[in-house]
């Protein structure tokens, strides 16, 4: 196999064994940015283009500026249509992280998308992912077997339908969204409410029992948080993102200038 059907066969194999793994976002359509985090060390590296401007032109150069360093790169598209997914995965992407993932309809639909035939229909073409056609016989042999898909859990529709979703083999790995999980519930921004908790926990029980991995996002870890993480039995933790670092960075230097006029 070349480099990258065994980049995306490790993050696959590590995701079904459940082990702990670290990642990222980026959110800044610079690929310098991108290559900083990937010498982190993290696991993997995922885009937000939901909650930013990332065009899918700057996306292919984050994918290949990740790639650069060894490091697997996950797209997370502004919406499910194939329009934004299709040319993430031409652009050499090596799985996705695909937000609001509520039903078994939805599940089934993005399924197609991803994965060739027999068990999806995606269609085969040329571009980035396969070499330019050098790797055209490669990629299209083992996508659909080293890819990853990982669905964030983001509702308590979700939350409800959860075993339903995690029948689904194809799928590797949640990503467990709490805070869209407590505006769903009326309670919005309470992280910490025993609702929120309760649905959290739920979707953890149930990635156990399937044997998918389960994740969720830190804003400010440190080793303490993480590990708590851990102990609650989440699998991997996305240790917050390029736009996190900036803004907190800024906080402080806010409160040294207004400590110093």
């Amino acid at each position: 196999m070349k480099t990258q059907t065994l980049r995306q066969q490790k993050l696959k194999e590590a995701l079904r064994n459940r082990e702990q793994l670290f990642a990222a976002w980026v959110s800044y359509g610079h690929p310098s940015i991108t290559e900083t985090f990937a010498k982190a060390g993290f696991d993997f590296i995922a885009i937000d283009m939901e909650h930013s401007t990332i065009s899918l032109t700057e996306g292919q150069r984050i994918i290949a500026a990740c790639q650069s360093e060894g490091v697997p790169c996950l797209p997370r598209p502004v919406s499910h249509s194939n329009d934004y997914i299709k040319p993430l995965l031409e652009s050499g992407a090596d799985g996705m992280l695909i937000q609001m993932v509520n039903t078994a309809e939805e599940v089934r639909h993005l399924i197609n998308d991803l994965k060739f035939p027999p068990i999806g229909k995606r269609s085969y073409g040329v571009s980035r992912a396969q070499g330019y056609g050098f790797d055209f016989d490669e990629y299209i042999t083992h996508w659909n077997e080293t890819s990853t898909f990982i669905i964030q859990v983001e509702s308590i529709d979700a939350v409800n339908n959860i075993e339903k979703l995690l029948a689904f083999d194809e799928i590797d790995a949640v990503m467990i969204g709490p805070y869209d999980i407590s505006g769903s519930l009326g309670v919005p921004g309470q992280l910490n409410h025993p609702k929120v908790l309760e649905a959290s926990k739920k979707v953890i029980k149930a990635c156990k029992k399937f044997g998918k991995s389960c994740g969720t996002q830190l804003n400010d870890p440190n080793p303490e948080n993480i590990q708590s993480l851990f102990d609650m039995g989440y699998t991997f933790a996305i240790l917050g993102s390029d736009l996190f670092v900036l803004w907190k960075w800024a906080e402080q230097m806010q409160q040294i200038i207004k400590s110093m006029r």
